[in-house]
């Protein structure tokens, strides 16, 4: 019985960080990245993916991240990233666990680094084949950069205060 109620946390949870990815992706300080000479924006997203990918298990972290990212291209009327978007997204939050008492572990921290690298060079990949031209997308480096550090930013302090509050034993997710 424990695994049903398991499956039916994380599938929950998991619902609840796509939607949340999705909405802070669209809504919550989204700045197109057009006055760093690119494509995308600036947004809250990734930070929830990080978020969403230190508390859930990695299969369910992937598949909420991917849906998550996904589905703001759609609400964004940009459709032709959704296939990148979905598999970006999906690396990203591989890169994360959800194992131990803390939300800022040492795997978390090396995983932002690793998160950084698959958002910036996973975008520069997709813009070359979507555009056709691989020197444009140079520039789109940039914002994509800016994009990460400011999620990873977030990421930190939210993990250090969530940390200090023992979020993970208060949710009973250890």
């Amino acid at each position: 019985m424990k695994h049903s109620k398991d499956t039916v946390k994380h599938l929950t949870f998991a619902a609840m960080v796509a939607a949340l990815t999705a909405v802070a992706t669209v809504y919550l300080l989204h700045i197109h990245m057009h006055a760093f000479g690119g494509q995308g924006c600036i947004h809250l997203g990734d930070t929830i993916i990080y978020l969403g990918a230190s508390f859930l298990p990695t299969g369910y972290a992937c598949a909420a991240a991917a849906l998550g990212g996904s589905l703001a291209d759609l609400m964004c009327g940009s459709p032709i990233w959704l296939p990148w978007t979905f598999c970006i997204k999906a690396g990203v939050a591989f890169c994360f666990s959800s194992k131990g008492i803390k939300i800022l572990s040492k795997r978390n921290i090396f995983a932002l680094i690793g998160a950084f690298f698959i958002t910036v060079g996973g975008y520069y990949i997709a813009e070359g084949f979507i555009y056709g031209n691989w020197i444009a997308p140079v520039y789109s480096m940039l914002g994509n950069g800016i994009q990460c550090v400011a999620s990873t930013t977030l990421y930190i302090v939210l993990a250090l205060i969530l940390d200090k509050i023992q979020i993970k034993k208060q949710l009973h997710l250890l």
